[in-house]
């Protein structure tokens, strides 16, 4: 019994910690969507300081650029992950109407 346990023990320990990884990776990704699309908004509306200010707060250490393109801007966001899956990187984008139109 207690080498069936040793043996199944670390292995319900790596498949935890990798679901409890994968669920960090998911919210700073809708944060991350969430920050560019209210950071589009706010840009669109000739704010681009408070559109910058709502990344810092909501997804910090975003690297941000805005593209203008016609009657939309589009603000994409992208950073690293967290903990076991710092090397994926996380990306997103949020587009509104450039001006209030």
């Amino acid at each position: 019994m207690s080498v069936e346990f040793a043996v199944v023990l670390p292995v319900v320990a790596l498949v935890l910690t990798s679901l409890v990884a994968a669920v960090l990776v998911v919210d700073g990704l809708g944060r991350l969507q969430l920050a560019a699309a209210t950071a589009a908004r706010a840009v669109g509306r000739g704010d681009e300081a408070a559109g910058r200010d709502v990344l810092d707060r909501i997804a910090p250490g975003a690297a941000v650029t805005v593209r203008r393109t016609g009657d939309v801007v589009c603000v994409a966001a992208a950073r690293g992950g967290v903990g076991p899956f710092a090397g994926v990187s996380l990306r997103a984008e949020g587009c509104a109407a450039d001006g209030g139109r």
